[in-house]
C-alpha cells in the first residue's frame, strides 16, 4: 500500500519480499549503534523482524515504519514511518537509510511526506522523534524538519537515556 509519493520517492507499506532489503539495513553499523542490534543473522530472522515488527504494528495501529524506494526504478533506500511505542505516549517519527542513499535528501524528502501523511490522514496533531545522546546528525535533520527538543526518556527504565523531540 502507497503512503505517499514525492518527485523522486515512493513511500509504502512493507512486505515480505523486502526481506533482503530489511537485512541490510537492521546488520548496517549505523543501524546498530543508533537504533540497536534486532538480532537478524539470517533471511529468516529478517522475514520474523518484518512480520512481527512493521507489519504487526500496520495490524494493530494502522501505520508503521513504511519503506523508502526510488520512484523511478523501485530500488529500496531506506526505511521512514510512525511508530506507536508502548513506552512513548505520542507516535514518533523513525528512519534509517542504506549507506548509498545517505546525505543527499531523501531522508527530509520522505520524512516531510511522511509526518503530513500523519497530520492530514492519521489526524496525528502531535509527532515525536527519539533519538540516541550522540546521533547529530538525526537532530540536525529533526530540526530541518521543524522538531524542538523537550527533554529526554527511556524506553525502558534499565536503558539508555535518549534524547526527545517534538513537532
Amino acid at each position: 500500500m502507497n503512503v505517499a509519493e514525492t518527485d523522486r520517492l515512493r513511500v509504502r507499506w512493507l512486505e515480505p519480499s523486502d526481506v533482503d532489503f530489511v537485512f541490510a539495513l537492521v546488520n548496517d553499523p549505523s543501524w546498530i549503534r543508533y537504533i540497536g542490534d534486532k538480532h537478524v543473522r539470517t533471511r529468516g530472522d529478517a522475514l520474523r523482524y518484518l512480520e512481527s515488527g512493521p507489519m504487526a504494528m500496520y495490524a494493530r495501529v494502522g501505520f508503521g515504519l513504511y519503506l523508502v524506494e526510488l520512484k523511478h526504478t523501485g530500488e529500496p533506500m531506506g526505511i521512514c514511518g510512525l511508530i506507536k511505542r508502548e513506552a512513548v505516549e505520542d507516535v514518533d517519527l523513525g528512519f534509517a537509510f542504506l549507506p548509498a542513499f545517505r546525505g543527499r535528501g531523501h531522508a527530509f524528502e520522505s520524512a516531510s511526506a511522511v509526518m503530513a501523511y500523519g497530520r492530514n490522514v492519521l489526524g496525528l496533531s502531535r509527532i515525536v522523534a527519539i533519538l540516541s545522546q550522540d546521533n547529530h546528525r538525526s537532530s540536525v535533520l529533526l530540526e530541518r524538519l521543524g522538531f524542538r527538543p523537550a527533554g529526554t526518556t527511556r524506553l525502558q527504565p534499565d536503558h539508555e537515556e535518549l534524547r526527545l523531540y517534538e513537532a
